[in-house]
């Protein structure tokens, strides 16, 4: 019996999640579909997240590295302040080439790419708008992959230069002197600590007492301490009460914080959250609902109150991280054709690309204390690793928790230089099952930053045999 659907499978979103699942489900020689918005393949990944925000922060790691103190006659070099198309210019290139990248996989696959805007007439109809024109398909199963938007400041209805979301900070044509960031999750740290690299005034106001409250809090510390010796200003528990905009001349934003502070800044990246970006799909059409924040429930098959339709992604909330969204893709598409590709991952990496960045994996400490598991700690600062030296970077640092008793492996937490790349050799031991033996015994190459793990290993052995 034929299928009388279009496709077996139809994404809607072409982010990490459905990518990923549109390439596995055409590895099982099914017909598959993808439905984008945007005129380019990628998502919001590519288009404004994670793509923009990590090239940028490389072009800032590079401005700053013309006055490095290792090289002669730096002080007299690029004294001046970036400009926004100096900063950006690498950020454009790097996203048309990782588009055509995913078009070139989609296209490889024989991945059909529908441009528009996607909503549902029924449960396996969607209706597909591009400007004035408009069309109709249908799949047997659904993914909804679309991901999120920043959610918008509150009492600004038109867009300006003067407070901003992140969403738009890949287009920026300016700089600014003064830079106010509400809202100190990932993005708004990410984003302040980059501008205060560049010696830009940065004021960062949560409502929050801790930043990055998931996050080991000797790492947050150390996060915290460089970023205030960059002259970054703190107003933590705090909460706004009002923003306008000064029309000046020359406009200004005006913030008032609900304890009576007032700030007054040239420009407000506005970052306390994001939400799904369902508002458009007309989710009641295909009896499906979403939270107040626009995100879909699934079960740990990734499938929805409706049997066929499978969401995965940033819209289902927590990670929220490109990584784990891809492989979520990938699980949906199996589960929906009913392939058994075991257990999902115990632990996987948490990656911060702040200035300096973090990564983590596993336990924490604080998690370990409230559990009642006895553990110990083994610290290995890049300042006591020639690797470090020769790098410059004498603040970063890697910590290991072991089990005191059967000395398994944890947790493993870096902040410094390459965190988000060391961390994968804490990975691979923590998924495999190993402890403090395996770092004795093992030689690492020498001078690296992973010779931290080795330093680290004897620093809990040490304390162990006391």
């Amino acid at each position: 019996m034929s299928n009388p659907f279009d496709f077996d499978l139809l994404c809607i979103g072409s982010g990490p999640a459905g990518q990923r699942a549109a390439i596995q489900a055409a590895k099982f020689q099914k017909r598959v579909g993808i439905v984008e918005r945007e005129e380019c393949a990628g998502g919001v990944c590519v288009e404004l997240g994670t793509i923009p925000s990590k090239t940028f922060r490389e072009a800032v790691l590079s401005f700053i590295s013309t006055n490095d103190p290792f090289l002669p006659n730096s002080g007299n070099l690029n004294r001046h302040r970036p400009t926004a198309a100096e900063l950006f210019s690498r950020v454009h290139l790097v996203r048309s080439r990782e588009v055509e990248v995913v078009e070139n996989q989609l296209m490889r696959n024989d991945i059909a790419f529908i441009h528009g805007q996607a909503s549902f007439q029924d449960a396996h109809t969607l209706q597909v708008t591009t400007g004035n024109e408009t069309k109709t398909v249908t799949a047997d199963k659904i993914l909804i992959a679309v991901g999120t938007m920043a959610a918008s400041p509150p009492g600004i209805t038109k867009e300006n230069e003067i407070i901003v979301t992140s969403d738009v900070m890949a287009s920026l044509t300016r700089v600014p002197k003064h830079l106010v960031v509400i809202g100190g999750g990932v993005i708004g740290v990410e984003y302040a600590s980059m501008f205060a690299v560049l010696q830009i005034k940065v004021t960062l106001v949560d409502k929050r007492e801790r930043l990055l409250e998931f996050l080991d809090h000797e790492i947050v510390e150390e996060l915290v301490y460089q970023m205030r010796s960059r002259d970054v200003t703190f107003r933590l528990g705090e909460s706004v009460e009002k923003m306008e905009i000064d029309k000046g001349p020359p406009e200004r934003a005006v913030i008032q914080l609900e304890s009576g502070k007032r700030i007054v800044s040239d420009m407000v990246l506005y970052s306390a959250g994001r939400i799904g970006a369902t508002g458009p799909l007309d989710l009641k059409n295909a009896g499906l609902t979403a939270d107040a924040r626009g995100r879909i429930t699934v079960d740990q098959d990734f499938r929805t109150e409706v049997p066929h339709i499978f969401a995965a992604g940033d819209v289902i909330g927590f990670p929220s991280l490109a990584a784990t969204s891809a492989a979520q893709g990938r699980r949906a598409a199996c589960f929906a054709f009913g392939i058994d590709i075991g257990p999902v991952d115990q632990h996987f990496p948490f990656g911060i690309y702040a200035i300096p960045e973090i990564s983590m994996i596993g336990a924490h400490e604080h998690e370990l204390t409230e559990k009642k598991i006895p553990y110990e700690t083994g610290v290995a600062r890049y300042k006591e690793i020639a690797r470090g030296q020769i790098l410059g970077d004498d603040s970063g640092f890697l910590k290991m928790l072991f089990h005191r008793e059967t000395r398994k492996l944890l947790g493993v937490h870096v902040i410094g230089t390459g965190a988000t790349e060391l961390i994968h050799i804490g990975q691979a031991v923590l998924e495999l099952g190993g402890g403090l033996d395996y770092f004795l015994d093992r030689v690492f190459n020498y001078p690296t930053l992973a010779e931290c793990y080795k330093v680290a290993a004897l620093n809990a052995f040490n304390k162990l045999e006391q």
